[in-house]
């Protein structure tokens, strides 16, 4: 099976290639793995690192690869790289501190330990909207707790893949240990399936996790770790700062074209801010520039990553009109040969039966409510639990948004896509199945195994034996 991957900005060819063999690869996988596992720890680190200097020295090459094969401007994909290189740090100070060694008081005066193992032979499936830096949030944390890895690439963006895999090569990670696997949906669900795979970690829509997880409910033995996206809100109560706020939504809406997993989906304004703040954010929205990557002036957003999602997006929106929905900002596409669509606001409120999906690309829909209370009951009418943020109130006021919000991520005057690698990175709901990634990735990638141990074997039966 050939595959090709083509510039969504131009059209252009940018990669071809071949699908990969499932057996082959997790044949070779399993073979490396123990010998991975087995090296010391500070030698996997150091490898790592070696890994994070082979992108540091590839570092602008990789950025326009990103760039072209996802539509991205070229200085976003730059802060993506920034993101892979400093992911090995993060990972082996979370890794000490949640997977460390530890002596445990122990009787008999033996002793009692706590270790980490890891789980084998790890499937990483990777998405195409940060398509390093999300899968290697997965990769570096797997390698380092002595797991092998086969990387599936989306198939929208296997040239980026490719480049990252090559760099852990470069780094001197043995090539069994870390694999790049290219193919479609069918190579992922039989990835997924294989009794010779120890775990899956997935970043994708929730249609495709749930399938994940439906299919592996009866193995309880192979971890799974799913991050999949949400219909985030993103509340505004008073706030005498109209243009930060107005600032803050377009970066939480529209940041990558929307194309992020904590994008804000649904803005709900109480009443007495609605007339003050729409005007502001219909301006600031008619203002972003939306261009190819290496344009001049920089975008701020470059195009969705295929024509098949902008077709999708410009029906939502066109749908989302017809069900009561009044454009506030339209959205447009300038050619619909390219996947170019200008950031949309649409006012929802009066849309009784708003659907409940992670609609992924610039479209945002505004809901007017009468007040705090009920703008947060608004934000959770959601199966998703992802983000969501609060602009203006007082520390009263977060600390009851904050309690009351079902989200991973529950941010305060940021973004909804403001996330710290530093912190965990998951959801509830249809956003993740409890297992966060980012700095808690350390929890997935080994099991922890406790140990009472003593040199000489020391026991006695004092009750029970005949005389």
């Amino acid at each position: 099976m050939e595959l090709v991957s083509t510039e969504p900005a131009t059209g252009a060819e940018i990669w071809r290639g071949t699908a990969g063999n499932v057996e082959d690869t997790i044949g070779r996988g399993r073979e490396a793995m123990r010998d991975w596992a087995r090296m010391p720890l500070a030698q996997r680190i150091e490898l790592m690192r070696r890994f994070a200097n082979a992108v540091r020295k590839h570092a602008e090459p990789f950025a326009e690869l990103i760039a072209r094969e996802t539509g991205k401007p070229l200085w976003e994909a730059r802060t993506e790289v920034e993101a892979v290189i400093g992911k090995v740090e993060i990972s082996i100070t979370a890794y000490a501190e949640r997977t460390g060694q530890k002596k445990l008081n122990s009787a008999l005066q033996g002793t009692a330990a706590l270790r980490h193992k890891p789980h084998g032979l790890m499937v990483v499936l990777g998405p195409y909207n940060f398509p390093a830096h999300l899968p290697n949030g997965h990769i570096v944390p797997a390698l380092i707790a002595g797991n092998a890895v086969i990387f599936k690439p989306s198939e929208k963006t296997p040239a980026v893949g490719e480049f990252l895999t090559r760099c852990f090569h470069e780094g001197g990670v043995p090539e069994g240990v870390v694999q790049c696997l290219h193919g479609g949906a069918d190579a992922g669900k039989a990835l997924v399936e294989h009794a010779l795979v120890d775990g899956v970690l997935f970043t994708g829509s929730a249609r495709a996790g749930i399938a994940i997880n439906r299919k592996l409910a009866s193995n309880p033995g192979k971890i799974v770790a799913l991050e999949m996206g949400g219909n985030n809100p993103i509340v505004v109560t008073d706030t005498p700062i109209l243009a930060d706020a107005a600032a803050t939504i377009v970066q939480s809406a529209f940041t990558t074209a929307g194309q992020r997993c904590t994008a804000a989906r649904r803005l709900i304004v109480v009443d007495s801010m609605f007339d003050k703040l729409i005007p502001e954010l219909k301006k600031l929205t008619e203002r972003l520039i939306v261009d190819e990557p290496f344009a001049d002036p920089q975008p701020f957003m470059g195009c969705v990553i295929d024509n098949g999602a902008a077709d999708l997006l410009s029906e939502s929106f066109v749908a989302l009109m017809g069900r009561g929905g009044k454009p506030i900002v339209h959205m447009k596409r300038k050619d619909e040969k390219l996947p170019f669509l200008s950031p949309a606001v649409l006012d929802a409120t009066d849309i009784k039966e708003r659907p409940d999906i992670e609609l992924f690309g610039p479209l945002l829909q505004v809901i007017r409510v009468a007040d705090f209370d009920a703008a947060i009951a608004e934000a959770n009418n959601t199966r998703y639990g992802l983000s969501a943020s609060l602009i203006g109130g007082s520390p009263q006021d977060f600390e009851h948004f904050w309690s009351e919000i079902r989200a991973g991520i529950v941010n305060w005057n940021r973004p909804t896509n403001g996330a710290s690698s530093a912190a965990p990175f998951g959801g509830v709901g249809l956003s993740g199945n409890h297992r966060p990634a980012a700095f808690y990735a350390a929890d997935y990638c080994a099991y922890p195994v406790a140990s009472t141990e003593m040199e000489q074997p020391r026991a006695s039966i004092g009750i029970g034996l005949k005389s």
